[in-house]
């Protein structure tokens, strides 16, 4: 079996390093922190509905890295309510189209990494990852070199998927 190590993402995964480095006490959330700042710029947070919001994630793997989350904080999708689900659902669908349609990617990955044994780098609030992808976007620097390549403003982005965000209603 091959096996493909992401090492630049172990202080952020492995005991809340994220939550640590900003200062947010251990059993504090994250992402609840964040909507409570109201900074919604600085934090990447592109838009709030009714019962969910999405954002860049400040880590991508890579450009237009999107996470949607409920606002709620749960870890499951069973403690969400039909209303919150179904919300939570739709701001996905329209998500993807959106990073299509702006981003020009080839495909996506979509999914919920659900608990720390799956890969939850803060696995008490649920939260679906949007990936763009690109024919080749996959290179080496993280494995040969321990260097991850950001080859993108994380601003720049955030500027351009929020006129579209911005347009959005569900």
């Amino acid at each position: 079996m091959k096996k493909l190590f992401a090492p630049w993402r172990s202080e952020y995964a492995s005991d809340f390093g994220e939550e640590k480095k900003e200062g947010i006490k251990k059993n504090k959330c994250l992402f609840c922190s964040q909507l409570k700042e109201n900074k919604d710029e600085k934090n990447f947070i592109l838009k709030r509905f009714k019962h969910s919001f999405v954002m860049l994630n400040k880590y991508p793997y890579n450009a237009g890295h999107l996470l949607i989350l409920p606002i709620k904080h749960t870890a499951t999708l069973s403690k969400l309510s039909k209303e919150e689900l179904s919300e939570l659902m739709e701001l996905q669908s329209k998500s993807i189209d959106i990073l299509f349609s702006t981003l020009k990617n080839d495909g996506l990955n979509a999914g919920l990494n659900l608990g720390k044994a799956a890969g939850a780098g803060i696995p008490s609030h649920l939260h679906i990852h949007l990936l763009p992808r690109w024919q080749g976007d996959t290179n080496f620097m993280p494995v040969i070199a321990q260097t991850k390549v950001i080859s993108f403003d994380l601003s720049k982005f955030y500027k351009q998927l929020k006129k579209e965000f911005d347009k959005l209603a569900i």
